[in-house]
C-alpha cells in the first residue's frame, strides 16, 4: 500500500461515524446474541471452522448483523462480496453471479455474498440467486430487519440456517458505551468525557435495545458538548436528553414505579377514564416498557373489569397484543391506544371474576363432588356401568334448554350484573330459571 493510499483509508475511517467506527472486528469485541454466537455455539464454530452454509439473519436495527458479516468477511479464506437489495438490480445480480462462477473454476474459491436488506428483493431477483446457491457457487448471507418468513422465498429459507437477534440487553449496551469512551483510536477516548450516571442510564434504556442509536446519541451529545477551561465535556442528564431528542421520564422498570404506572393505568381502564389511561401508558412507552408487556395487562383487564359487560373487548385486545408483535414500535403504540381506549369506554362487570373465584373456593374448601352418571363420558362404559344413562340432550327440547342436574345445581357462583350485553344475559336465565321451576 502506497502512503497516498494508507492516507487515504484513514482519513475515511476518520470521517466515518462513530457506530461505523467501533464495528467489532472479532468476536471478543462483539456484543450480545451469546445464544447465537456465544463460545461452542453452531453459527460461531462454523465462522471459525470457515465452514459457513448459507444463512439469513433477521432482527431489529443496530443488534449486530452486519457487524458478524464483516467479522464472518475477516475469518473466511473465500471471496467476500457485499451489497445491498436497495441499490442493485438483476443485471447486477448476474455480474457477482458470473464472477462467482469464474473465481470457482480458476482458482477453486469460493464466493460469500452478503446481501443486505434482503427483503427489498422482489421473487424474480430472489428466484436470480436460487440455483447458484443450491450449486454451492455463492454463500448467501441474507440480512434483513423483517421476517424473513414473509418477505424471501421458501425455496432460498430452505437452503438456509435463519437465525434471529434480539434487541442488545443493557448489559451489552453499557459495555458498549464504555468501550467507545475508553478507545482512543476509533472511540471517544480522546476526549475528555465526564458522564453522569443519570446521562449514562437514559442513552443506554431509550437506545432500545439498539447499539447504533445509542453511538449515534453519544458522538453527537459529545461533540456539541463545549469542554470547560479545563477541556473536560461535562456530558449531563440534559445532554443526554438534547442528544436522544427524549426527555427523561422517571420511570424504574424493575422497581415500584414499573408496579405504580401498570397499576394507574389498570384502574384507570377499570374506572372508565381513558384519558388517563392512554396518558399513563404513553408514559410507559416513552420510558421504554416492553410494549407486549402493556397489551397483555389490556387483556386481563377485559376479562376481569369488562367480562360478560362485552365479550367483544377480550377478542379486542388479543388480537392487539397479535398485532402489537406484528407491527412493533412505534407504530404499535396506536393500536395499544385503540384497545385500552375500547376496554375503558366499554361496560363493565367483574361477574366472571367472582364466579371463578367462588368455584375454585368451593373446591378448595368444600365437599368433594362427583360427576354425576348421566354426565360421565359414555364412549366405553356405557354398556357396563351406565354411563351417560339418563343425559338429556338439550337440543332435544324446546328452546334448546330442559331442566336437568348439572352436579352444582345448589350453588351460584356466576351472578351477571345488568351492565351491557350482560344484562340480556341475565335476562334469559332468569326465565330458563322460571321454567326449570315450573318443569
Amino acid at each position: 500500500m502506497s502512503q497516498m493510499d494508507f492516507l487515504n483509508q484513514a482519513a475515511s475511517q476518520k470521517n466515518k461515524p462513530l457506530a461505523a467506527r467501533m464495528t467489532p472486528k472479532s468476536f471478543e469485541d462483539f456484543m450480545g446474541q451469546e445464544n447465537i454466537v456465544g463460545n461452542d455455539k453452531l453459527l460461531r464454530r462454523s465462522i471459525e471452522a470457515d465452514n459457513l452454509g448459507s444463512v439469513i439473519i433477521f432482527g431489529p436495527p443496530g443488534t449486530g448483523k452486519s457487524a458478524l458479516a464483516k467479522i464472518i468477511a475477516s475469518k473466511t479464506k473465500s471471496y467476500f462480496e457485499e451489497a445491498n437489495a436497495v441499490t442493485i438490480g438483476i443485471a447486477d445480480i448476474r455480474k457477482i453471479l458470473e464472477s462467482a462462477k469464474s473465481r470457482l473454476e480458476l482458482s477453486g474459491k469460493k464466493t460469500i455474498l452478503m446481501l443486505d436488506e434482503i427483503h427489498h428483493f422482489n421473487r424474480s431477483q430472489q428466484d436470480a440467486l436460487l440455483p447458484d446457491v443450491e450449486r454451492g457457487i455463492i454463500t448467501l448471507i441474507g440480512i434483513t430487519t423483517e421476517n424473513p418468513f414473509f418477505y424471501i422465498n421458501a425455496a432460498i429459507i430452505s437452503r438456509s440456517l435463519v437465525f434471529e437477534f434480539q434487541p442488545l440487553l443493557p448489559q451489552a449496551l453499557e459495555k458498549i458505551l464504555d468501550q467507545a469512551l475508553k478507545d482512543s483510536v476509533n472511540g471517544l477516548g480522546k476526549y475528555k468525557i465526564e458522564m453522569s450516571q443519570e446521562a449514562k442510564q437514559h442513552l443506554i434504556l431509550n437506545a432500545n435495545g439498539d447499539a447504533r442509536k445509542l453511538l449515534n446519541a453519544l458522538e453527537i451529545g459529545t461533540l456539541s458538548t463545549k469542554p470547560d477551561e479545563n477541556g473536560v465535556r461535562i456530558f449531563d442528564i440534559a445532554a443526554a436528553q438534547e442528544s436522544l431528542q427524549k426527555r427523561a421520564v422517571l420511570y424504574d422498570r424493575s422497581g415500584d414505579g414499573h408496579y405504580d404506572h401498570i397499576s394507574a393505568f389498570i384502574k384507570s381502564m377499570r374506572g372508565t377514564d381513558p384519558d388517563a389511561a392512554v396518558y399513563w401508558m404513553s408514559k410507559m412507552l416513552q420510558a421504554g416498557e416492553d410494549p407486549r408487556f402493556i397489551a397483555r395487562r389490556i387483556i386481563i383487564c377485559a376479562s376481569e373489569d369488562v367480562g360478560m359487560a362485552d365479550p367483544r373487548a377480550l377478542m379486542f385486545a388479543v388480537s392487539a397484543l397479535q398485532a402489537v408483535e406484528f407491527i412493533g414500535m412505534p407504530e404499535a403504540r396506536i393500536i395499544l391506544a385503540q384497545a385500552a381506549i375500547y376496554v375503558a369506554t366499554a361496560p363493565k362487570s367483574n361477574s366472571a371474576y367472582l364466579a371463578v373465584e367462588a368455584a375454585l373456593s368451593e373446591v378448595k374448601n368444600g365437599g368433594v363432588r362427583s360427576v354425576p352418571n348421566h354426565l360421565k363420558d359414555a364412549n366405553l362404559d356405557a354398556q357396563h356401568l351406565g354411563h351417560g344413562e339418563g343425559y338429556k340432550y338439550p337440543h332435544n327440547y324446546p328452546g334448546h334448554f330442559t331442566k336437568q342436574e348439572y352436579g352444582a345445581s345448589n350453588e351460584e357462583f356466576y351472578k351477571p350484573s345488568k351492565e351491557g350485553y350482560e344484562g340480556k344475559i341475565r335476562e334469559r336465565l332468569s326465565q330458563l330459571k322460571q321454567r326449570k321451576d315450573k318443569e
